[in-house]
């Protein structure tokens, strides 16, 4: 007999009229349990996933809101001009003379009148790096190309060498644009780094 039937009894024998026939027979009780151990199974599965989520989430491996990477600022390059309209204050910070006289020629055979370079001895003698410093950034082209002119030199942005305290003003009312040469230890005899012995 198949499980799926059941032995007719007394109750199966009732009149057509009664209405329904068998409702005493109850479900299949291993029917009932397989539904509860599938859902069972499946609120376990759920759980642990959401477990093994948290902890993802809790250790950091796992960033429900990641903060947007911000946008690298471009970096503006800006091209050496040799401008030969500067007038150029040349100091010689260095205990060794005659460097700042050398330099002014250099400049006046690259172009310079011999009217617009002005060279000088420097109130300190222990000025570590040659530096051409200029006042605006308008200025900073110019300063670059006068830094390749003497053989390169840092440059730097500053008016404490400039003939007045607001030298953007001078430059708007037409007076001479100044750069500024500190000469450094590094261009002594010697601070200049010794060259390497040729094999």
């Amino acid at each position: 007999m198949p499980k799926s039937e059941f032995p007719r009894d007394r109750f199966d024998d009732l009149p057509e009229d009664v209405g329904r026939v068998g409702a005493h027979r109850a479900e299949q009780p291993h029917m009932r349990g397989g539904v509860v151990f599938f859902w069972a199974a499946l609120a376990t599965v759920i759980l642990i996933a959401v477990g093994i989520f948290a902890t993802f989430v809790v250790s950091g491996r796992i960033v429900l809101f990641p903060e947007p990477t911000p946008e690298p600022t471009p970096t503006v390059t800006v091209d050496p001009v040799v401008d030969t309209s500067y007038s150029v204050l040349i100091l010689n910070a260095t205990p060794e003379t005659g460097l700042a006289t050398q330099m002014k020629d250099q400049l006046i055979a690259a172009g310079w009148g011999p009217d617009s370079v002005l060279a000088g001895q420097a109130g300190t003698e222990d000025f570590p790096e040659t530096t051409v410093y200029y006042a605006t950034d308008a200025d900073l082209a110019a300063a670059l190309g006068l830094a390749n002119v003497i053989g390169g030199a840092a440059v730097q942005q500053s008016d404490i060498y400039q003939p007045t305290d607001d030298p953007a003003t001078e430059i708007d009312e037409g007076a001479t644009k100044q750069l500024t040469i500190v000469i450094g230890l590094d261009r002594t005899a010697a601070g200049a780094p010794t060259p390497e012995p040729t094999s």
